[in-house]
Formats: structure tokens, C-alpha cells, sequence
């Protein structure tokens, strides 16, 4: 999911477009765009493209048999056979929901958990610092079903609840499990696991994630955000009719050329790791994983004797997907200032690099997020505005 309030902040200002070719050019960095995957599939030319003729997918239904009546039988084949061959989740006796985006499917599970209401508005809280999208979907209707209520670390009501994990997590690149039943004894709770970023180019595959309402995005899977498709794998039938007559009632289900599109392009990443199909293509995960490890590497190298900032450090895991010693790569820097009294982001604006203000992601004002998925040349004129502050930028810390 994309922070709705910065993608039409950074639309209306034009900052996601605005030319490079100067120094004095504001370097946009709060978004979660991720064009970093695109010179792959600029690679692949016209080898995988999808036709549709003009006569085809006009009708509303795509599998009037299936509880998710909107969902295209070669997208839910192509979720199940992507799961089984990265190891990252389990798909039986799951329902497959797909959305217009992760987004969409987030809102749908908080009106499956919350309908048809109670005395007083459901309790919704992720663990700080949380991807900020969450407290703004969670709050924008104002409704009277459910409530924001922030920080799970700091959550201590009685009764019901809903507490999503975000893992790895968006901003800080770290693994997460609940922790309201744990800290607090409240079984009344339901979870929402969010695993966008759990693929093999961003974290070790530790093994097939078994929970009963799993969120996954196409964005930040395979870069192609702007298809919006999303998909949730929902163990009980019951939740499952909630989000798709949610869907039905927002969006009248999902576009049917971008399930194709994605149904196609889940395709090509499963045929590159199989090494199966007619053209051969490379390991679309191990491609990603190599550029953000030089970038990783890179911005290590140029923080390294600085003094400003704390870069985040993350464990080796054994990555079951790929056999070895894996670091975790997240795609944010989750950088840290380290005056306690400095607001990490305004120091970044003074280099002309906007991020996102680690207090709109109930963290201190001393943090701030960069998105490492952006263009190769965004990346590099990063480097070179941070670069311009050694002996007096960042350190390396925890």
C-alpha cells in the first residue's frame, strides 16, 4: 500500500516527476513507488505481453462458481503456483480475494471483522513505528464499525480489537509478530498479517506463513504498481464473503485486464525460477535481490564515517527460497538522528531529499524513512547529496 495522503500530496506538487538534471532539484524519496524493478521488465520487450481484443472480459463475472465470483481462474492459479514455488505461504484451504490493491483488501478485512457493528467502534492498532497508510484508511470514513487507535505497544483496552502486522515492516525494515495477546492477555483480538515485503529480494524465507488473513500486493512483489492488484488468502469462508461483498459494493469487483496482466507476469517471475517455458528468462527475485544489495552496500560505504544519522543495521537468516545465509535488504532506509532533539527529515530537506517523517508513522520526529526502490538515478543523486555531508551526516548504529 501507498500512503494516500503523500501520493496526492506529491501529485499535486508535482515532486515524483520534477527533473533530476539540477542540484537543485527536490529529490522525492517518501513514496514506496518501485521503479527499481523496471529495467527488468523493460528486458523482456514484447516477449510476455498481454492481448485483449475488444470484444473480451466484458462481463462482470469472471467464475460464477468460485465464492470470489470476480477473481480470474489463471490469476488464482498463478497466486497458488507463486506461493508454492517461493516457499513464502500457504495457499491450501485458503480463499484467494483479490483487490484493487492491498489497500482496498485492508479496508475490506476491517468490515469483515467489524460487521454488523457494536456499542461502540472496534479498537485498530499496529505496532510502532506502523506504515502510515493504516491510520489513515482505518480513519478516513470516520466510522462507527471501527477506530484507530494507534500504537499496539500501547494499546491496554478491554474487549475487542484488530491488530495488524506488517512483516517484514514498512517503515523499518524489521520482522514482527502480535503483540497485544502477548503483552496484555486480550484473546479478543483478530489479526491481519500484511506481507507485502515478504519476498525473497527484500528478506530471508523462513518458511510458509500459516495465518488466517494474509495480505500480499503485486506492487512490491514484481514492481508493477500501477496494475493495483492485490490478493488476500482468508482461511474462514464466512470472512472471505464479507471482503468480497465489501469489494462488490465499492468497486463492483476488479479490473479484469490488470488480473490477466498480473496473471501473466507471476508467469514469467515462477518460469525464471523454474527455468520452464518457451523464452527463458533470469530468476526475476535474485535480479532484485542484487540490486538492493549494492545499494545497501553503497549507502553503507558513504555513511560510514559520518556523524548526523543512525542507519539501521538487520540479522542473517537462512532463506529457505535461495539455500544460504541471507541479510534482510529492507526497501527503506529507516534512518535515525542522532540528536534526539533534531527532526531527522527537516535535516534531509536541507539536502534537498524529501522522506517520510518517522511522526506520521507514530515513531519520534529523529526518524525518517527513504524508499530504496526508486529509479537508479534518484538512488544516485541520494548518494551523492549525502555524500556532500560527510564528517558531519551519519554513522552507522544498531
Amino acid at each position: 500500500m501507498v500512503s494516500t495522503k503523500s501520493l496526492v500530496a506529491a501529485t499535486a506538487n508535482g515532486t515524483r516527476t520534477s527533473s533530476l538534471s539540477s542540484s537543485d532539484s527536490v529529490l522525492n524519496l517518501s513514496l514506496g513507488d518501485p521503479m527499481m524493478f523496471e529495467p527488468f521488465w523493460k528486458k523482456m520487450g514484447d516477449k510476455y505481453n498481454v492481448t485483449i481484443d475488444g470484444g473480451d472480459l466484458m462481463s462482470y463475472f469472471s467464475d460464477g462458481n468460485n465464492v470470489c465470483w470476480f477473481l480470474e481462474p489463471e490469476l488464482g492459479a498463478a497466486i497458488r503456483r507463486l506461493h508454492g514455488v517461493v516457499g513464502n505461504a500457504v495457499t491450501d484451504d485458503r480463499y484467494i480475494v483479490v483487490g484493487t490493491g492491498s489497500s482496498q483488501l485492508f479496508q475490506a478485512l476491517l468490515y469483515a471483522f467489524t460487521t454488523p457493528g457494536g456499542a461502540e467502534p472496534v479498537s485498530v492498532v499496529s505496532s510502532a513505528p506502523y506504515y502510515s497508510s493504516y491510520a489513515e484508511v482505518a480513519g478516513f470514513l470516520r466510522s462507527e464499525l471501527y477506530k484507530w487507535e494507534g500504537d499496539a505497544y500501547k494499546f491496554n483496552k478491554k474487549g475487542a480489537y484488530i491488530e495488524v502486522v506488517n512483516s517484514p515492516n514498512n517503515p523499518d525494515g524489521t520482522l514482527r509478530e502480535a503483540v497485544v495477546m502477548n503483552r496484555t492477555g486480550n484473546g479478543n483480538g483478530k489479526l491481519i498479517y500484511d506481507f507485502a515485503y515478504y519476498w525473497p529480494q527484500f528478506t530471508a524465507i523462513t518458511g510458509a506463513a500459516d495465518y488466517d488473513n494474509m495480505l500480499f500486493t503485486i506492487s512490491k512483489c514484481t514492481g508493477h504498481a500501477g496494475s493495483r492488484i492485490g490478493w488476500a488468502l482468508v482461511k474462514d469462508k464466512d470472512i472471505a464473503k464479507k471482503m468480497i461483498e465489501y469489494i462488490t459494493i465499492s468497486s463492483i469487483g476488479v479490473s479484469k485486464e490488470s488480473q490477466f496482466r498480473a496473471a501473466k507476469i507471476i508467469e514469467v517471475v515462477c518460469n525464471g525460477i523454474q527455468n520452464v517455458g518457451s523464452v527463458k528468462s533470469e530468476n526475476f527475485f535474485e535480479y532484485a535481490r542484487n540490486i538492493l544489495s549494492k545499494r545497501w552496500q553503497k549507502l553503507r560505504e558513504t555513511t560510514q564515517n559520518s556523524e548526523h544519522l543512525i542507519l539501521s543495521k538487520y540479522p542473517q537468516e537462512h532463506c529457505l527460497f535461495s539455500g544460504k545465509l541471507t541479510e534482510n535488504l529492507s526497501a527503506y532506509a529507516w534512518l535515525e538522528s542522532k540528536d534526539d532533539t533534531e527532526d531527522c527529515n527537516e535535516f534531509l530537506r536541507g539536502l534537498k531529499i524529501i522522506g517520510k517523517s518517522g511522526k506520521i508513522c507514530g515513531a519520534h520526529q529523529k526518524f525518517a524513512r527513504i524508499n530504496l526502490m526508486c529509479k537508479e538515478e534518484e538512488f544516485n543523486q541520494f548518494i551523492e547529496r549525502l555524500s556532500a555531508t560527510r564528517g558531519k551526516g551519519i554513522i552507522n548504529g544498531h
